[in-house]
């Protein structure tokens, strides 16, 4: 085994029998000590199940979970289901809504030290930047403070492994960049492992060393995020990472795309726009404002196709806009 990867799983399969398309199958990955791992997938893939069983909350039908080179025992085999150097944050937070941020964290540690309680609260509500609500309730709190009080929990006592199950879920977008940083910085910091699950792949590509593509309860594929977006193998995984254009291939004949497998996949910053009046090119068909930069809908030969364009806004007095597309790809 190497001695790096904390955590293996090693041809883990659970299917409940209630649900037979339900659960994971075959599943088979290494984690890394210190690194972030994120699980991507669309809702039902499996995702939460894989967390469960990486913790021990739930033994698999086959295979090995391993935690350090050792088996990971499931509740049957525990008084307390979970393993100790594990910790999980769930969807619902698992909070005690009408007591205080403060009581919620220090209720994790000993009463045989007061004053290092105390000391230790604080330093965990700092770190996460939520020390200003330590006299809140938390059922006052907005879903953001309540997952960093759900994250100051599960980490207070020193996990080696953290482990968050769909943790942007209930954030407004606005503040999800700032808990994405955090929680980067938290796994530096602590030196904390940290897997995470997340149906939204900008999760994964603005936070994840590796990340794992789950479909349908099997691991699809896995890697850096740079390397599945810019070299996905799967067209599932295309469509997951990048807001992509998808074509047949007689759709893609049409767009003058040489194809020779049923899709082509096309990312709208593949598509090079050169403002001016020539009359070749696409045909414009609508403009979408996104801030810094303009998505176009294009036509050609009556395939529609979306692109980007950073520059200004000369298209509007134009009716066909020249363009190359530089990159497909084929699945």
């Amino acid at each position: 085994m190497n001695t790096n990867h904390f955590i293996e799983l090693q041809d883990v399969s659970k299917v409940y029998q209630d649900m037979p398309f339900s659960g994971v199958q075959s599943v088979n990955f290494a984690i890394e000590r210190g690194s972030i791992t994120v699980i991507a997938g669309e809702s039902g893939s499996g995702k939460s199940t894989l967390l469960r069983l990486i913790t021990g909350l739930m033994s698999p039908d086959r295979g090995t979970v391993l935690y350090k080179g050792e088996e990971v025992r499931g509740p049957e085999q525990r008084l307390i289901p979970g393993h100790d150097a594990m910790k999980l944050v769930a969807q619902d937070f698992d909070l005690n809504i009408y007591a205080k941020v403060y009581d919620n964290i220090a209720a994790l540690l000993s009463n045989t030290d007061l004053k290092g309680k105390k000391q230790k609260t604080f330093e965990v509500m700092e770190f996460l930047r939520i020390d200003h609500l330590a006299e809140k309730r938390a059922v006052d709190l907005s879903g953001g403070e309540q997952q960093r009080v759900a994250i100051a929990r599960a980490i207070i006592t020193g996990p080696e492994v953290l482990l968050m199950d769909e943790p942007f879920s209930q954030i407004d977008p606005m503040l999800k960049n700032d808990l994405r940083a955090d929680i980067k910085r938290m796994a530096r910091y602590l030196g904390i492992t940290v897997i995470l699950v997340s149906h939204d792949p900008l999760d994964g590509l603005a936070l994840a060393d590796n990340m794992i593509i789950l479909k349908e309860g099997t691991v699809l594929e896995k890697g850096s995020p740079e390397h599945l977006y810019h070299h996905p193998g799967h067209l599932y995984t295309a469509q997951l990472l990048a807001n992509c254009n998808v074509l047949s291939r007689e759709e893609a004949w049409e767009a003058g795309i040489p194809a020779q497998k049923d899709h082509v996949v096309i990312y709208p910053e593949w598509i090079s726009l050169y403002p001016g009046p020539e009359a070749d090119g696409f045909l414009f068909r609508d403009r979408f404002f996104k801030g810094f930069y303009d998505e176009f809908l294009l036509e050609k030969n009556g395939v529609q196709i979306r692109a980007i364009y950073t520059g200004l806004n000369v298209y509007k007095k134009y009716d066909r806009i020249p363009g190359k597309i530089n990159r497909y790809l084929e699945f």
